[in-house]
């Protein structure tokens, strides 16, 4: 498959938009940012200054992802979701740089464990997701948190390791 830039979308000159991605109608991609092959990005997205998003990602639409956001392979946004500046959503569980032998460790010897941001949540500010943690509708991710689990919809979470503090509406009150 082609990459696939709807007309109506922004593309900053300096942004890197490999093969095979999609970009949907009226998204914003900015300065130096990377979108990696098999990404697909939705409409009326904004994709800030230095984020990456890495292979295979999903990205629903009216996404905000802010500068110098991190999101790796096997995650999915669905739409409406806000990813603050600096978050980072991993996808490793397990991560070694080598093998149990001792040698490099290579695309088969680790297992993605995928991440699913629901319709309307939120993550804030430098905040890490760990791979294998959903994050439920209209949820709150605070700032700087880190999540090892699965957080419920509407539930604020805040802390290392994230604890829920509260309750949100889909209004973010």
């Amino acid at each position: 498959m082609s990459t696939a830039i709807d007309p109506a979308a922004r593309i900053h000159p300096s942004a890197d938009i490999e093969s095979d991605v999609i970009v949907g109608s009226g998204t914003s991609v900015w300065q130096r940012a990377q979108v990696r092959s098999g990404a697909r990005i939705g409409s009326e997205c904004v994709i800030g200054r230095d984020a990456f998003i890495d292979e295979g990602v999903i990205v629903g639409d009216r996404v905000k992802i802010q500068n110098a956001a991190l999101l790796y392979h096997g995650l999915t946004v669905e739409d409406g979701v806000f990813i603050g500046p600096g978050a980072i959503l991993t996808n490793d569980r397990y991560p070694r740089a080598i093998t149990p032998t001792g040698e490099l460790a290579r695309a088969d010897d680790w297992e993605v464990s995928p991440i699913v941001l629901r319709h309307g949540c939120s993550i804030g500010a430098g905040a890490i997701v760990v791979a294998g943690s959903d994050v439920g509708r209209f949820a709150t991710v605070a700032a700087g948190a880190v999540v090892t689990r699965t957080v419920p919809a509407h539930a604020l979470v805040a802390g290392s390791p994230a604890r829920r503090i509260g309750w949100v509406c889909a209004c973010g009150a």
